[in-house]
């Protein structure tokens, strides 16, 4: 992100009239709003993305949210939902149909993959999850019936990268679009659609957010594919409130300023703990020990704040090491300003069976942290000392 895209993230959405003189935006907590006449009715009703009818069709903070990341993900258009899921299933519920073919990958977000494999077949979509490491595994997986290739990179848990301009490329020569999951990423670091891809969607909940209290998700890309899965949305009711979408919106305007200290903080922890006797590897894309750090070089910007730490004591190391952390925390998601972490094995074992946690590769011994923003070096001594002997 440059600094002039630093700049518009705060003004890019200053067009936008709301009715009001003031600098921030007013919260619309509004379920409908009226029309003065038959014909302004008329068009509001039938508005794509409008944000005066209903607010299960659009509101004001929707509209102001919406422009923002359009802007920071080079988006002709973006659509706010209630989460992150929200987000892609109603992208893949408005992009694909029974009979249609969907290519994911093996290393992917657990609700991901649980899309994959339990919801889509439901309908009579066929999936099929690959190396994403190996682009022409997407090539061996392709059929004439592959509508849609989903992706996620860095991949959550173990933030392995995937080729995007290889990937994207062989899609649109089968004729398949491709989704991207940005949000270990964000658009500070990564911007999907300028590599290649047709949409992106995040977890706003996230990064994008960064305080830990909102639940959003976001898609963008072409206006023609948003409005597919928006005349979605409006039947699966995968609506953000407007007190949340202002959330949102107020996050974002940090977002720059925040992934910096997320980046540094991310880097520190897994140079300080890539060569610790009680780790048996750390997997972070910025360590140019990483497999893929090239690549990952090459499409991203920087490298977040999220460090794959695997001990060599397994199971009761992993656990120790949490109990021990004065900082992060235990607890779900990331990208909040304060450090988090989770044993991936233990909280997606309700979600992924044994072999589904053997097959999306997440070992015993594996702690996920999230670094927040605070000071590098309190950090990376917390996580030193809570390491020790384990």
């Amino acid at each position: 992100m440059t600094e002039e895209d630093r700049t518009r993230v705060i003004h890019v959405d200053r067009g936008i009239s709301d009715g009001t003189r003031t600098v921030v935006p007013p919260i619309h907590q509004s379920a409908n709003f009226h029309s003065e006449d038959q014909r302004s009715f008329s068009a509001a009703a039938n508005e794509p993305r409008g944000h005066d009818f209903y607010t299960r069709y659009g509101n004001p903070n929707h509209t102001h949210v919406a422009s923002v990341l359009a802007e920071l993900e080079n988006a002709e258009a973006a659509l706010v939902t209630s989460s992150g899921m929200g987000a892609v299933t109603t992208s893949l519920l408005g992009l694909v149909s029974a009979g249609d073919h969907v290519i994911g990958q093996q290393s992917t977000y657990g609700g991901t993959a649980s899309l994959l494999t339990n919801l889509l077949p439901r309908f009579g979509v066929e999936t099929t999850q690959v190396d994403q490491t190996d682009p022409e595994a997407f090539e061996r997986a392709m059929t004439p019936r592959t509508r849609l290739v989903l992706l996620e990179t860095p991949s959550n848990p173990l933030l392995r990268i995937t080729d995007l301009r290889a990937v994207t490329e062989l899609a649109r020569r089968h004729g398949a679009l491709t989704l991207v999951d940005n949000t270990f990423a964000s658009p500070v670091n990564q911007r999907p659609l300028d590599l290649g891809a047709d949409l992106v969607w995040h977890s706003a909940t996230k990064y994008l957010n960064g305080h830990s209290d909102v639940s959003a998700g976001i898609v963008a890309g072409p206006a023609e594919l948003v409005d597919r899965i928006w005349e979605t949305g409006i039947i699966t009711g995968t609506t953000l409130g407007p007190f949340d979408a202002w959330l949102l919106l107020r996050g974002l305007r940090t977002l720059p300023l925040r992934m910096r200290q997320h980046n540094e903080n991310g880097q520190a922890i897994a140079e300080a703990l890539e060569t610790h006797p009680s780790v048996a590897v750390v997997h972070y894309p910025g360590l140019r020990k990483h497999p893929q750090h090239e690549l990952a070089a090459e499409q991203m910007d920087g490298f977040g704040g999220v460090v794959a730490v695997e001990f060599n004591g397994g199971h009761q190391a992993a656990n120790t090491f949490l109990d021990r952390m004065r900082y992060p925390r235990r607890a779900a998601s990331l990208g909040g300003v304060e450090s988090l972490a989770v044993h991936p094995s233990a909280m997606w074992s309700g979600v992924l069976d044994e072999q589904q946690l053997r097959e999306a590769d997440i070992p015993p011994g594996l702690v996920r942290l999230a670094a927040g923003v605070e000071d590098s070096a309190d950090l990376v001594n917390d996580v030193l000392e809570a390491a020790e002997g384990l």
